[in-house]
């Protein structure tokens, strides 16, 4: 069977010519809605790293923990973030208060992994918001935290937590927003 490869040029013309043609009007663009009073959306983030040995190769140093300044030789890089952060909350407790951080599957995975192979060794808390960085926990590690929940007391004015914590869920919020196609 044999056919004209001319026509196939014709009808393909025929389509592009058809595709500029546009008969609906371009679509308006849409502009956001006004962001209303004290809804303000402030970014934070929390480091969590581990405990290590000083070894003399930079991989690790010492950083000053709580208002005390309690040096702790942590590892330069930090094995969770807020990237991995589901959900944070405040915990009430007996005398005070807690942050309490849920992870996404990775991080519950590499929560797991980390609290089982370092039990003695701290995890040392690093927050940031605008114009505020602090280490604020060092909780030592005494069991395995397999259900990817952390939760720690920070050296913070609540006021600092409920920023911190706000900061965070925001942040999460971005994610799992930006994550879907």
């Amino acid at each position: 069977m044999k056919r004209n490869p001319r026509w196939f040029n014709i009808y393909l013309l025929l389509a592009l010519i058809c595709s500029g043609c546009a008969t609906t009007p371009p679509a308006k663009e849409k502009k956001a809605p006004p962001e209303k009073k004290g809804k303000k959306k402030v970014e934070s983030t929390v480091r969590l790293h581990l405990e290590s040995f000083p070894d003399g190769t930079g991989r690790s140093g010492p950083v000053p923990v709580t208002r005390d300044k309690i040096l702790v030789n942590v590892e330069r890089e930090p094995f969770l973030t807020e990237g991995d952060v589901v959900n944070s909350t405040i915990v009430e407790s007996l005398g005070g208060f807690g942050i309490e951080l849920f992870f996404d599957q990775h991080g519950a995975m590499v929560l797991d992994m980390v609290t089982t192979s370092n039990k003695g060794k701290r995890i040392v808390v690093l927050t940031q918001y605008p114009k505020f960085s602090r280490w604020v926990a060092a909780p030592v590690i005494t069991k395995r935290i397999a259900n990817g929940v952390i939760l720690f007391t920070p050296d913070l004015s609540r006021e600092d937590a409920v920023r911190i914590v706000k900061g965070l869920n925001d942040v999460a919020a971005k994610a799992k927003k930006s994550s879907k196609f």
